[in-house]
C-alpha cells in the first residue's frame, strides 16, 4: 500500500503571530513546526505501514524552503521519503488554490492508495482542504476520524461527531481526514533523527507538477484577510462576598446571565 501523508509547517503555537500589510501570515516572524495534527497523520500512516508489510509512507508538502524541517521531523518518525512542493508563486495562496496545489503534486508519485491529512492546519482552521483534495482527485473523502483500518481493497474509518461515532467505508484510494484522537504520536528515536538525513526528499516546482502560475498565489486567490484586530482582553469575573447568602447570589447571577 502506498500512502501519502500531507503535512504543514505551521508559526509553534506559543509564539506571537503576526501579518503582513497584505494580509498574509508571516512566517518568518515566529518559530515554526511540523504542525500537531499532521504528527498524528504521519503516526496514523505508520501504523498502518507496520500492519501491511510492503507498504510505504510518503509526506508532502507545499511551502518555502525551510519547511524541510518539518518535513524531516515526519521522516524522522519513520516516514520513507518525502515530496516538497516549493516556489514563491504558491506565497499567499487560499485554501482552494492550495487543494489543487496539492493534488497536482500528488499526482507526481506514483500508485497512491491513500492519502491521509490532518482536519485542520493550527494557522488557517479551515478544514476544508482534505475534502477540497478529495474532490479535485475525485476520491471519496472520509474526514474526522478517530480510527482507521485498511482491508483489502477498501478503507473504513471510524468517525466521531456531535451525534456520536459513525463508520464510514470507502473503496481505494481515498483521502481520509483525522482528528486529535485519533492517536498519540511516537517521539522520533535518535536512529530515527539520523537515518530521516538520508532518506530522500523530491523539491519540485510549479511546472513539475502541471500547476499555472496564474491559477495560485494571492494575486488570483479566491478568498483574502481585508483586517484584522486583537482579540479583546477578558474582562475581570465578578468576585462574590460569601456572607451566609453566597450561593443565593451564585444562583441569581446565572439566572440573570441566562445559564439556568
Amino acid at each position: 500500500m502506498n500512502i501519502v501523508v500531507l503535512v504543514k509547517q505551521v508559526p509553534d503555537t506559543y509564539s506571537e503571530r503576526k501579518l503582513r500589510s497584505d494580509g498574509t501570515l508571516d512566517r518568518d516572524a515566529t518559530d515554526a513546526v511540523l504542525d500537531e495534527i499532521n504528527e498524528r497523520a504521519v503516526e496514523a500512516a505508520l501504523q498502518l505501514k507496520e500492519a501491511h508489510d510492503g507498504s510505504e509512507v510518503t509526506v508532502l508538502t507545499m511551502g518555502p524552503e525551510r519547511a524541510t524541517d518539518a518535513i524531516r521531523k515526519a521522516l524522522s518518525m519513520g516516514a520513507d521519503k518525502a515530496v516538497h512542493l516549493s516556489d514563491e508563486a504558491l506565497a499567499g495562496s487560499c485554501a482552494v488554490q492550495t487543494a489543487r496545489a496539492l493534488a497536482k503534486a500528488i499526482g507526481t508519485v506514483e500508485g497512491v492508495d491513500l492519502v491521509v491529512a490532518g482536519n485542520e492546519a493550527s494557522d488557517g482552521r479551515s478544514a476544508a482542504v482534505p475534502a477540497m483534495v478529495a474532490d479535485v482527485l475525485g476520491l471519496p473523502a472520509l474526514t474526522h476520524a478517530r480510527e482507521i483500518t485498511v482491508d483489502g481493497s477498501s478503507v473504513t474509518v471510524k468517525r466521531e461527531t456531535d451525534d456520536g461515532v459513525t463508520t464510514l467505508t470507502a473503496e481505494l484510494p481515498a483521502v481520509v481526514s483525522v482528528g486529535e484522537k485519533i492517536n498519540e504520536p511516537r517521539y522520533p528515536s535518535f536512529k530515527g533523527i539520523m537515518a530521516a538525513k538520508k532518506k530522500p526528499v523530491a523539491t519540485i516546482g510549479l511546472a513539475d507538477a502541471g500547476i499555472d502560475a496564474s491559477e495560485v498565489g494571492l494575486a488570483s486567490a479566491l478568498s483574502t484577510v481585508t483586517s484584522s484586530q486583537p482579540k479583546p482582553p477578558k474582562s475581570a469575573g465578578e468576585k462574590v462576598e460569601d456572607e451566609g447568602d453566597g450561593g443565593a447570589k451564585i444562583a441569581a447571577y446565572l439566572v440573570s446571565q441566562k445559564l439556568i
